[in-house]
């Protein structure tokens, strides 16, 4: 989810986001790159360091970080009274914090080297 959300946010152009996401019309082009850029990353920093057993503690880094974005717009969604869309963020953030608790305390990789 996080990685699809980061590519369109990333890459699509501001017009076509602007349709497609209500509150990007409030937002700077440049703030919607950027939190795309960050969920884009962070997705990947999910899966990459477990999946190939280099450096899987940054997966746990990553979903703090997610944990981080998705608390963050949960608090952009209620300064502009958009209270259902903080369902999402918090179903997300949930994943996440659920990501970095096992991936820290109950099933943490070990690296290949």
């Amino acid at each position: 989810m996080f990685t699809m959300a980061g590519i369109m946010k990333a890459t699509q152009p501001a017009e076509a986001l602007m349709e497609a996401i209500p509150w990007a019309n409030a937002t700077p082009i440049a703030l919607l790159r950027f939190i795309g850029i960050s969920e884009l990353l962070g997705g990947l920093g999910l899966l990459l360091p477990s999946l190939l057993r280099l450096k899987p503690r940054l997966s746990v880094w990553a979903a703090i970080g997610l944990m981080t974005v998705m608390l963050l717009a949960a608090l952009f969604h209620v300064s502009r009274a958009e209270y259902s869309d903080i369902g999402m963020n918090i179903l997300l953030m949930s994943i996440a914090a659920f990501i970095a608790w096992g991936r820290s305390k109950k099933v943490p990789i070990s690296a290949r080297y």
